[in-house]
């Protein structure tokens, strides 16, 4: 479907209604959680089975409410955001699995790194804000292993084990509003 200017329909992420977080276990015991306050995403198209979607992602915007632990994981040790400002993702597939539940399929790019990671993505429905603006609203979670992405840094632990885990599991709660 077009819009009135002859050019495909684009939805845009709302950010004041979107989330982007992450778990990682410390000590092998509890999760610690974390999120990225800064990042910009697009569906390219107005059916959400047939578009792309573009996601960037400021790692310096990297936030688990501990400045001392954010500033690491700034650092070469995890993101490196001086030498690597931005993540990206790129969808390659998007399959519907029925009314509201898709995988999405993608390359993921960190620190100069592009893996494929694939996540499960539930549809909640399109509505109507009090201006008129229509939205569309997704959650998503997957996990990867950051260290298919070079983000290599542990500590091992005197009893075994070691201080964080391997496996970061994502979740986000995002919303777009159609383009006109």
């Amino acid at each position: 479907m077009e819009n009135v200017n002859g050019n495909a329909a684009k939805w845009v992420l709302d950010p004041t209604h979107s989330e982007l977080a992450f778990k990682v276990k410390h000590l092998m015991i509890s999760n610690v959680k974390g999120e990225f306050k800064d990042f910009t995403a697009e569906i390219d198209h107005e059916d959400f089975n047939n578009g792309t979607v573009k996601v960037n992602i400021e790692t310096s915007s990297i936030f688990t409410n501990n400045t001392d632990r954010d500033n690491h994981l700034k650092s070469a040790d995890f993101f490196d955001a001086e030498n690597y400002p931005a993540m990206t993702f790129e969808s390659t597939k998007i399959a519907k699995l029925d009314d509201d539940e898709y995988k999405l399929e993608g390359l993921l790019t960190m620190k100069g790194v592009s893996k494929e990671v694939t996540l499960d993505v539930e549809f909640g429905g399109t509505n109507k804000d009090p201006w008129g603006n229509e939205k569309a609203g997704f959650s998503l979670s997957g996990k990867i292993n950051r260290k298919d992405w070079g983000l290599n840094w542990n500590a091992a632990l005197e009893t075994g084990g070691v201080l964080v885990s391997d496996e970061v599991k994502i979740a986000g709660e995002v919303q777009f509003v159609k383009q006109q």
